[in-house]
């Protein structure tokens, strides 16, 4: 996205974007055609949604259909040649192509074609660049984008040259190569550095945080499946809730009350996408973390979309890499306001979901929809996260503290329900209804109920 300036005002432009799928006929069976191209299509949909979250005005949609990838350009070269011309045509700033491209492809393209060529991770990294707020999450998206450019700059020394093109000037070229790789590899090893003392940081927190006897329920799905609307009508949180992709990156934790008056940890974290890039998944390692160390994953799947079944087998997918496949999961089917009126056909959305996880014919809790917009299913979700958690019994019981103990005193009025309390000559007197593993930690202080 570009900026212009007219004097004092400032006026935001578009770039004009033309987006570029690739569909493999190969993959296809010839009696389900259709269904190859859709997914085809649904791919290059998704697409133009991340090109908008990222700023760009799609102007042109692309699909080229081949039995294999093209080694050179991707598409063949008479597509490109069509396609340098019509973004010479239309004015467009940049390309946008639905998969990785090869550094092979990128140059033979970027030599082809008359604007920026960007690919599938590429804009997916731009658009992380653009909302990490923390200093975590700058860390993690600037290690991801040097991992990916690393490996693109061979073959480019000349181009890099500070001396013009031509014989006798490879020599500087390579040397100014080795030395960008040289930087680059050093940039890398320090961010690498710098996210491990994160990495130890969060896991001190994450300790800090589980000797507190409170639950952790991690919030996940697909990105644009309402998350963080969700997050913010359980906690009152007020994080940033946007209908882009990727509108929040930085993971948030807050405390929710259950209907059974426990506590339990709620954690935000990065929505999924489908081919999510492995440079992704390595750098926001200890982001996602959180979802592995969870006592409870929320699936949060918007029931709207035509595409939740497929997007639900890719978070699945997801959790598996990250080692949570074993983790409980609840199945919450958001935007109930939108999906009744798709429910009971053919294509069904909700039973195709349901399907997903094993759950046809099944009826609440094992799944809970809900609408974070008008409220409806909160009070049922709640209930169904204090079933599907940990039994933590609460019972009443006395305590006494000492004058001096007010730490342990106040643990028992943050996560307790306090009843009762009352100051003596030999310190303090508390009546509370307290969860069991809270009181592993307060034994010691338990008394028999006064007379």
């Amino acid at each position: 996205m570009s900026v212009s300036k007219t004097g004092s005002s400032r006026k935001v432009v578009s770039e004009g974007a033309i987006l570029v799928g690739l569909d493999l006929k190969r993959l296809g069976r010839a009696s389900a055609q259709d269904t190859r191209e859709q997914s085809a299509a649904d791919s290059l949909e998704e697409l133009a949604t991340l090109a908008e979250s990222a700023g760009a005005e799609v102007i042109a949609r692309v699909l080229q259909s081949r039995d294999a990838p093209e080694a050179a350009t991707l598409i063949g070269s008479g597509k490109v040649t069509e396609l340098a011309e019509q973004a010479e045509a239309l004015g467009a700033s940049v390309v946008l192509f639905d998969r990785d491209l090869t550094p092979t492809q990128l140059r033979n393209l970027e030599k082809a074609l008359p604007c920026k060529v960007i690919d599938r991770t590429q804009l997916i990294l731009d658009i992380f660049a653009r909302r990490a707020r923390t200093r975590e999450g700058q860390l993690q998206v600037e290690l991801a984008q040097l991992d990916y450019l690393l490996p693109r700059l061979t073959g480019r020394g000349v181009e890099m040259s500070r001396q013009a093109g031509g014989i006798g000037t490879r020599g500087p070229g390579e040397t100014q190569l080795e030395s960008d790789r040289r930087k680059i590899a050093q940039r890398v090893k320090k961010l690498r550095d710098q996210l491990e003392s994160v990495r130890s940081h969060r896991g001190i927190q994450r300790r800090q945080r589980q000797s507190v006897p409170l639950a952790t329920v991690a919030l996940a799905g697909y990105t644009n499946a309402g998350k963080s609307t969700l997050f913010n009508r359980l906690t009152g949180a007020g994080v940033l809730a946007d209908s882009k992709m990727f509108a929040t990156l930085d993971p948030t934790v807050r405390q929710i009350a259950l209907p059974s008056r426990r506590r339990a940890l709620l954690s935000d974290t990065v929505g999924f996408i489908a081919n999510l890039p492995t440079t992704l998944v390595k750098a926001f390692r200890a982001t996602l973390e959180e979802v592995g160390e969870a006592a409870l994953i929320l699936h949060a799947v918007d029931g709207s979309s035509p595409y939740a079944a497929d997007q639900t087998a890719q978070v699945i997918r997801v959790l598996a890499d990250i080692g949570a496949a074993a983790t409980p999961q609840l199945l919450v089917l958001t935007k109930v306001d939108r999906w009744e009126a798709l429910r009971g056909g053919p294509d069904d959305p909700v039973h195709r979901i349901l399907a997903e996880f094993g759950l046809a014919g099944t009826a609440p809790p094992r799944w809970v929809g809900v609408s974070a917009l008008t409220g409806d299913g909160l009070v049922e979700l709640a209930r169904a996260i204090d079933e599907m958690l940990p039994e933590d019994r609460l019972q009443t019981l006395w305590f006494q503290f000492s004058h001096a103990d007010s730490s342990h005193r106040s643990m028992l009025h943050e996560y307790a329900r306090v009843e009762t309390e009352r100051w003596t000559a030999d310190g303090c007197l508390v009546k509370a209804e307290i969860s069991e593993s809270l009181l592993r930690r307060l034994e010691r202080y338990r008394i028999p109920a006064p007379e």
